[in-house]
């Protein structure tokens, strides 16, 4: 599930802005007490010497009689300076009768993207600096957080070009972690615009944990028929 580098070493390939190859986590994923799937998270490096994230999301036994999910994400990006910039987002879709796969390549050195869906690709201008929707998830982990504040992330997502808000909770919240310890939390509310994997676009709360890793052990978004609500399960820390 992740892809490492090949034929370089470690200290050359690590990302310098990048802290968390290595990183996996799963995560139960379900209505309320209702269990409908899992969710699993898989941070490695890019064979350019980038990153790589590899998501996987598949409905249970139970749900696969009605919806049956097999879910891919794969986001890749590299650094320039101190930043991350977005080089490919990969959604493979099959749900129930549904197959899709929507690529998405940032060409940030000449100041575009080429996003292609059902073999037809479309050219749109995107300034370097857009992220797609799970690197801005991950560059805002990788900020000093504060309560209270409001963060805008320039993305490329699904056609759109847009800022994501996202909100950092007033109060911290004290949420049991998969091991075992009761750990201070902070909520993160992007304001999507885009369906992501198991939701529908619209509001998003993630619990995340209070200090310099921000790992995500809650998370709660709504859908049409109600809420869909994530739990970490397992947690293996960055290299």
């Amino acid at each position: 599930m992740m892809l490492m580098m090949l034929c370089v070493s470690e200290a050359q390939a690590t990302p310098p802005c990048f802290g968390f190859i290595g990183e996996k986590l799963s995560f139960n994923v379900g209505w309320e007490f209702i269990n409908a799937g899992s969710a699993t998270m898989v941070v490695g490096e890019s064979k350019t010497g980038g990153y790589n994230i590899q998501v996987h999301a598949r409905t249970n036994k139970f749900l696969d009689l009605f919806k049956k999910v097999r879910d891919t994400i794969t986001s890749q990006g590299v650094c320039l300076g101190n930043q991350t910039q977005s080089t490919l987002f990969q959604l493979r879709q099959h749900e129930r009768s549904y197959r899709a796969n929507k690529k998405t390549i940032f060409d940030w050195q000449h100041g575009k993207v080429l996003y292609t869906e059902h073999d037809k690709t479309d050219v749109y201008p995107v300034p370097k600096g857009h992220m797609n929707v799970m690197d801005a998830f991950f560059r805002v982990r990788a900020m000093d957080l504060r309560l209270g504040q409001e963060i805008h992330l320039p993305v490329f997502d699904s056609r759109k070009v847009y800022d994501v808000v996202v909100h950092i909770g007033k109060k911290t919240k004290m949420i049991r972690a998969p091991w075992g310890e009761r750990v201070e939390c902070i909520s993160i509310e992007p304001q999507l615009k885009t369906e992501g994997i198991f939701s529908s676009p619209g509001k998003m709360k993630i619990w995340v944990t209070d200090d310099a890793r921000h790992i995500p052990l809650k998370l709660v978004a709504k859908i049409k028929i109600g809420r869909i609500i994530g739990r970490l399960t397992q947690y293996q820390e960055p290299m």
